[in-house]
């Protein structure tokens, strides 16, 4: 069977990886004595960690009838819910049997992608009253939202089936799966989430690439450059913010920089002159912001003069 890792209330045991669709690495997750599940993390043809994902059946059961639902769900590397889709000739059904419709499976998506839905913080009877798909009378009280939020949040007729779902996707697989690819963290890992589109990822990278006083280990220094340029101008700022005054200390940064900052958005200008002010700056950075200074509105103008003068 493998290695076998206890880890809280949770049993890993590793296969050896499938192939067939892509490679794919099992980790059998033991919950309790009655809840085992597989939860499987796809490689590309390099071995390298692409997604996790999981194939469902769960029933999920109104007064005395239990109906079987057979999903896949998907997460990135650090857990975050990303999709899911059915198994060949599965579809969902409602609590009169109707089936989805394609509004219905859309719904689902927008619900499965709140991470701060409703279900979060409510149980099953606090939402819907104990043999039905009805929401109760004081479920707005509970949830403290108002019953027209609620039902945007739940499908008519598979209220149950949207609660149970949700749970799956933010449950307790989520902490498992960062702890998976912590076991994956090199600096091939640490180059491609940040430089990747997915914020979660290049937060959790820089967290692993940058000290508390905000020292970026050298080999990722250009890897931080490019987050600060990015189009994400949250994560940019995040990054600006973060990293020490020496990173700015060489002559070739201070080019960067300035480059930088006549090609970002006026946000993000503000953020970078804010940030000049607490670095020493060359004769040539010096000279760019004089220069700046006639095309500059009266916030730029302040923050230039308030840099020049510090000099």
């Amino acid at each position: 069977m493998g290695n076998v890792l206890m880890c809280c209330a949770f049993l890993w045991t590793f296969s050896a990886p499938v192939f067939g669709q892509g490679k794919v690495r099992e980790f059998r997750i033991v919950e309790n004595d009655t809840l085992t599940y597989t939860l499987k993390l796809a490689l590309n043809d390099s071995g390298q960690p692409q997604h996790f994902f999981r194939n469902i059946f769960t029933p999920v059961c109104y007064t005395n009838e239990c109906k079987p639902v057979h999903i896949n769900f998907y997460w990135d590397l650090l857990g975050n819910y990303e999709r899911f889709d059915l198994p060949e000739n599965k579809v969902l059904t409602k609590v009169d049997h109707d089936e989805f419709k394609q509004e219905d499976y859309e719904k689902l998506q927008d619900i499965l992608a709140q991470s701060n839905s409703i279900f979060a913080d409510l149980k099953m009877e606090d939402l819907i009253t104990n043999g039905t798909d009805n929401l109760t009378d004081s479920v707005d009280a509970k949830a403290g939202a108002t019953l027209k939020t609620i039902k945007n949040q739940v499908i008519d007729g598979a209220v149950y089936t949207c609660y149970t779902l949700w749970h799956i996707a933010y449950g307790t697989a989520v902490p498992e799966m960062k702890k998976i690819i912590e076991s994956y963290q090199n600096d091939a890992l640490l180059h491609r989430f940040l430089l990747s589109n997915n914020y979660h990822y290049q937060y959790w990278a820089m967290e692993k690439v940058m000290d508390a006083k905000g020292n970026v280990q050298n080999a990722y220094q250009t890897d931080i450059e490019k987050v600060i340029s990015g189009k994400n101008i949250f994560i940019a700022k995040n990054a600006l913010q973060r990293v020490s005054g020496s990173f700015f200390s060489d002559t070739k940064k201070q080019e960067w920089i300035w480059e930088t900052f006549e090609n970002s958005p006026y946000a993000m200008q503000i953020a970078i002159l804010k940030k000049l002010k607490t670095i020493p700056v060359s004769e040539t950075l010096k000279n760019n912001l004089k220069s700046s200074l006639t095309k500059s509105n009266e916030e730029q103008s302040s923050l230039i003069n308030q840099i020049l003068s510090k000099q």
